[in-house]
This record gives C-alpha cells, structure tokens and sequence, in this order.
C-alpha cells in the first residue's frame, strides 16, 4: 500500500504494426503515477503502467482501451478490459492505529552578519569616486616648444630669373590689397578689385583712387596671365611704396 504497481499487458501484433495505448482513467482506486510506456516484445508489444493504491485487499482497475496500427495506415482497437490486483499493506503489525506525528520544531536560523555587503557597498563606492576623480583630472598643460623659424622672403628678382612673373604680381597686389584694408577698414580683403576703390572713393576722397585702379589693375593682369611681356618688377616696387605711403 502506497507503493508503485506495475501493471503490464502483452499485445500480440504482426511485424510493422505499432501499439498505442490509452490512459488509466482517474478516480479509481489505483492511481496513475506516469504515462504508459510501450516496449517491443517477443511477436508484439509489452504495455506497463505504473500505478499506486491507498486501500489493502482486492483492487480492481478499469485498463484503457488500445490501439494498433497498421504500416498502411489502418488501425484495429482493443478493449482495454479490468485488472484486478491484490494490494497489502507494508506498514510493521506493531502499529496497528497510525496517527500523523507532530511537526518538528523550526530549524533556527543561520545568523548571517551583513558586515561583508557593507564593505563591498564601500568599496564599490570608493572605486566609483576614483574612476569619476580620474577621468575628470585636469588638462595637461602643453610644453613650450621652440619658436617657429620662417623662412626669408624670397626676393622678386629670384621668382623673375625662375620665370615666374605671376607669383611677383600676386604677391605685390597681395600686400597693397592689405595695406589699404588696414588704412580703410570698410575696403576689406574679401571685396573684390572694383568694390574695393568704390568703397575707398566713398570713405576716403582723398586716397589716389585711380593709381590704386592703374596699378592694382596691372597686377591683377599679369596674375591671371592676361596681359604678357609686361615688366612686373616696377609694378612690384610702385606697389610696396604705395603700400607704405597708406599705412596709419
């Protein structure tokens, strides 16, 4: 009594047929405790089910039905049928009224110290602020390298022999361009030839408005390849003391 029945049951079946088999039904007087398991045998197949019985005496079981089926798809039912079991009981003579014992006394807890969470939450905490403290540090300061050494200008006569005519005018019209922004603010670099003499003939009548257009003219030709067989040179010094004449 309480322990597991095994109750089996033979299925002849030909070779390629299969057996399927049914539940225990519940509420009867031996309990399924699995599902059935089917296993091939000799000329057929073995169905076992486990079951187990609270009662002593004579038990009888309602087996379900089973099933075998064909390798064509046919099928053939069985009546599952009764079995009947004897069931005794496994408990000793000497008790022969048991009663349920009382429940032990509770186990006393493990007293758990929260010292270690304490010191891990601290030390967590601390490795947190160094990160923060470590990525907010300041800037380093830059080192002092030594001065930028320029080159000297080269002269004009050095781009004249190398044939370059264009750099001279660029650069002559360049520093005149700069010397008349700085003495007018108004005529700025970023104006171009003809705004630039507007704007100086607005703000300052007195300028030499039409050498800055003869001159500024000149260079801006030779620049952009316009004009050829023009002597650059005297163009280069007329704007450099131009240049120094419109200074403030």
């Amino acid at each position: 009594m309480g322990d597991t029945i095994w109750i089996e049951r033979f299925v002849p079946a030909p070779p390629g047929w299969r057996v399927r088999a049914g539940k225990l039904a519940p509420g009867q007087p031996a309990e399924a405790l699995a599902d059935p398991v089917v296993f091939p045998s000799d000329g057929g197949w073995r169905v076992r089910y486990a079951a187990v019985a609270w009662v002593p005496g004579l038990v009888t079981v309602t087996m379900p039905p089973l099933w075998r089926l064909g390798p064509d798809g046919s099928a053939d039912s069985l009546p599952g049928g009764t079995a009947t079991v004897r069931v005794a009981s496994v408990l000793p003579d000497s008790v022969s009224r048991p009663a349920p014992q009382p429940a032990l006394t509770p186990l006393r807890a493990e007293r758990h110290t929260a010292l270690p969470a304490l010191a891990a939450v601290l030390l967590s905490a601390g490795l947190l602020v160094a990160v923060v403290a470590w990525r907010r540090r300041p800037p380093r300061g830059a080192k002092v390298g030594p001065d930028l050494l320029l080159d000297p200008e080269i002269a004009d006569a050095r781009w004249l022999t190398a044939g370059e005519p264009k750099a001279v005018a660029a650069r002559a019209a360049h520093a005149l361009r700069s010397a008349l922004a700085r003495a007018v603010p108004e005529a700025h670099e970023a104006l171009s030839t003809r705004e630039c003499l507007a704007t100086v003939e607005r703000v300052r009548p007195a300028a030499p408005v039409r050498e800055l257009r003869d001159l500024l003219g000149a260079l801006d030709e030779v620049a952009f390849a316009t004009a050829h067989g023009v002597d650059v040179a005297p163009l280069a010094r007329r704007a450099e003391a131009l240049a120094a004449e419109l200074a403030p």
